[in-house]
């Protein structure tokens, strides 16, 4: 039996009156790459609030590899195993590459005082090995800030990655990339399949098609309909909700 890494059940959120998320669930298998579509304001981002501890949930559960997380804080469920990525990267601009991965990698607190550390060659291996997944090689030694919007994107992807966390949930991982950028942001996250469990949520219904496995499609808070992307794009319900009458392939 294939063992589940992420488990929603019913979780809802209430604000005011107005649920955000209104008992979704979902269940992700150790190692799948699901996709989260749906339109602007269907509660994407709000559930990966809620699974990440961001925002505090008023019914439900979340359960990572059996484990109940639910409104713990964000630093605690991190350390349960859930990693997540923003829309909007967030480096030390003013390190190298090397030294953004290697502070990402170190439990020692404090930016500088990880940089005078001596680094064992395991944790050497572990940022080149990273470093060559995210195609960084090249600018190991260039400095963050002066990395195109693209690169400071994977940089970060690396610095989450390198934290080895078992459940990663990406927010828009193509937002504001070229196309050859997207192209290449496709590659990386179909490296990860397998190794990581991953939730994203996306709109680029190409990128969707590079990457999809299986896509959980959310209609106004709620779950409206689950499958590979053939059963998305010709789901009648999805087409009149939010992709149109052309379906997945006019997007």
């Amino acid at each position: 039996m294939t063992e589940t890494a992420l488990m929603v059940d019913g979780l809802a959120v209430d604000f005011s009156g107005f649920r955000a998320v209104d008992g979704v669930s979902l269940a992700v298998a150790k190692g799948e790459l699901r996709v989260l579509l749906g339109a602007n304001g269907a509660g994407k981002t709000t559930l990966m609030d809620l699974i990440s501890g961001r925002t505090r949930s008023t019914e439900g559960r979340v359960l990572v590899h059996g484990r109940d997380v639910t409104n713990w804080r964000e630093f605690r469920i991190a350390r349960a195993g859930i990693g997540r990525k923003f829309q909007i990267p967030s480096v030390f601009s003013g390190l190298t590459v090397r030294q953004n991965l290697e502070v990402a990698l170190s439990r020692h607190p404090g930016v500088f005082a990880n940089l005078r550390l001596r680094r064992r060659p395991a944790d050497r291996a572990r940022v080149a090995e990273v470093m060559a997944l995210v195609g960084l090689e090249a600018e190991a030694e260039q400095e963050a800030g002066y990395l195109s919007h693209g690169q400071t994107q994977w940089l970060e992807l690396g610095m989450l990655m390198i934290q080895n966390p078992s459940v990663i949930l990406l927010d828009e991982p193509t937002a504001g990339m070229t196309q050859a950028e997207t192209a290449k942001t496709a590659e990386i996250i179909n490296r990860l399949k397998g190794h990581h469990t991953l939730l994203v949520v996306e709109h680029d219904m190409a990128f969707v098609r590079e990457i999809a496995e299986r896509i959980t499609v959310l209609h106004l808070g709620r779950v409206l309909a689950e499958g590979s992307v053939d059963f998305i794009e010709n789901n009648p319900e999805v087409r009149a909700a939010y992709l149109g009458t052309q379906g997945i392939s006019a997007c």
